[in-house]
């Protein structure tokens, strides 16, 4: 499971950060993100318990929409 740099608190949050066109994810201890392709994230990040889940699209190591 991949986290978004920023920590957002909601998905709401997250797909705003995914709008500004400054979000990126990051994969704490095994596994790595692709730079090209999709990701499962997650919110917030360790040690609050999660709250939101999505299916994310990187496109040149950027995070460039989430459903």
């Amino acid at each position: 499971m991949a986290y978004i740099l920023g920590n957002p608190k909601t998905k709401k949050a997250a797909k705003e950060l995914v709008k500004q066109g400054s979000a990126s994810c990051f994969e704490p201890g095994l596994g790595n993100i692709p730079y090209n392709g999709t990701v499962s994230i997650e919110g917030p990040h360790y040690p609050q318990p999660p709250m939101w889940y999505a299916q994310g699209v990187v496109r040149d190591g950027v995070l460039v929409s989430i459903r």
